[in-house]
């Protein structure tokens, strides 16, 4: 099952700019930010192999922020064996290498899986990096293809081998349950609704691209933001890390009556004021 794109409701575009406006100017979310958008510790540029940069992104799931120092190792000596080597690696091997962050079986079926899904893209001439490549298309077929990947899990490694301003937006599962309700965004129930929210969230950026660059230089965020992009990674990374320091819990500083309430924080409305 998976998403048209529907034609962008300016109610949303609107209120998703309201919020990202929101989100940005609080200190804690933009410490966040800049620690994780030029170099991220979860996908980092070091790596240059897209397969890999697509491994990592799969065995990311079900890793806590806690163990990010853990799974970053773990990565980085995935990296240092090549893809290739990887693919070859019996079962044992590859247990022993993800024995850190859990979940081996599941890790080595999306190694292998994600094998045979290149291997696919290869024969038909499918590059997933190509500027005129269909994101909506790959997405699609990478969960359909990769066994245990999400549409988040898709998402993530289609952004991660495109490169972090490739225009994608990740939408995760809190980004589903949470934060769509602060914004007043409905939807479907199931899967898909990653892929609606993505889609939303996307418009938004693409309508204002202006507007949402204008909103990191206002609040002087350390970052750089290339010249000619649509900054969705930027966006991404406020949506993504108010969710968590804000939504998930929730913070009693959130207000109550969002999303009438365009403030959204430290409002008459909030159990306390900052």
């Amino acid at each position: 099952m998976t998403s048209q794109r529907a034609k962008p409701k300016a109610l949303d575009t609107r209120r998703i700019h309201r919020l990202v406006a929101r989100a940005a100017a609080l200190p804690d979310i933009r410490a966040e930010v800049e620690a994780n958008h030029d170099e991220n510790r979860w996908w980092p540029t070091s790596i240059t192999d897209t397969r890999t940069r697509m491994l990592a992104a799969g065995w990311s799931t079900r890793v806590s922020y806690r163990m990010v120092n853990t799974y970053a190792r773990v990565i980085a000596s995935a990296d240092a064996q090549g893809f290739d080597s990887l693919v070859a690696a019996t079962d044992g091997e590859l247990t022993e290498l993800v024995r850190p962050i859990g979940l081996p079986q599941t890790r080595i079926d999306y190694l292998r899986s994600l094998a045979e899904l290149l291997q696919h893209w290869d024969k038909a001439g499918t590059d997933p990096t190509a500027e005129s490549a269909d994101c909506d298309a790959l997405v699609l077929g990478f969960t359909r293809r990769v066994r245990g990947a999400s549409f988040k899990v898709a998402q993530c490694a289609l952004l991660t081998a495109r490169g972090y301003h490739c225009g994608i937006i990740p939408v995760d599962s809190g980004m589903v349950s949470k934060l769509a309700p602060v914004l007043g965004i409905t939807l479907p129930s199931g899967p898909v609704a990653h892929e609606c929210l993505r889609h939303a969230l996307e418009a938004a950026v693409h309508a204002r691209p202006a507007n949402f660059r204008a909103l990191a230089a206002e609040y002087e965020y350390k970052v750089t933001i290339p010249d000619g992009v649509e900054p969705t990674w930027w966006v991404h990374l406020v949506l993504i890390y108010f969710k968590r320091l804000y939504l998930n819990g929730p913070s009693p500083r959130l207000c109550r009556r969002r999303p009438v309430c365009t403030k959204v924080v430290d409002c008459p409305h909030s159990q306390r004021r900052a």
